[in-house]
């Protein structure tokens, strides 16, 4: 996975560049978003690695399944990218992309992994508490697990904020085997 990254970050930069030079960042998000689905489907997939067809097949074939979806300076990355042999990278593109754009705009994604359902009221005094803390407007993604016993944890970026009861266990336990 990680050299999945390191190959699509520059194609993720350039991208970005492009889109925010010509204020269009939304614009390519859409599009990297919606060719990495496409790229995704393994019948698409399985075609793109199919040896016999030529480049040119291979760009036909994407960019017809693609439509009026896509503009021309998009197409033409898509080009770029099958012609490279890296068009099975997109969707790690279309990751990194997303992160630069959330970046630029202040924008962070954050999981909350929560043993119970949370209410709006404590959703939104969390995501509160989270953007004074990281300095950014949070985006919420909450999954409910049972296994956490009680608490919740929390992963913005590289950081992790763990405040579940499993995690108050096993640090009691730490500290009783010193």
């Amino acid at each position: 996975m990680a050299e999945l990254t390191t190959i699509a970050r520059p194609y993720a930069e350039a991208a970005f560049r492009l889109a925010r030079e010509r204020n269009e960042l939304p614009v390519w998000s859409e599009m990297l978003r919606f060719v990495s689905t496409i790229v995704a489907d393994p019948r698409v997939a399985s075609a793109l690695d199919n040896p016999r067809l030529a480049t040119a097949e291979k760009e036909s074939l994407l960019l017809s399944v693609c439509g009026d979806r896509l503009d021309a300076t998009g197409r033409n990355f898509v080009r770029v990218l099958v012609e490279a042999d890296r068009i099975a990278v997109l969707p790690q593109i279309a990751t990194l992309f997303e992160a630069l754009k959330n970046d630029a705009d202040g924008i962070a994604q954050a999981r909350i992994d929560s043993a119970f359902a949370l209410s709006d009221a404590e959703l939104a005094e969390l995501k509160a508490a989270l953007e004074k803390h990281f300095g950014k407007t949070i985006e919420a993604t909450v999954n409910i697990d049972p296994a956490l016993i009680g608490g919740a944890r929390i992963t913005v970026g590289d950081t992790v904020i763990d405040g579940t009861i499993e995690a108050q266990l096993s640090a009691m336990a730490t500290q009783l085997r010193a």
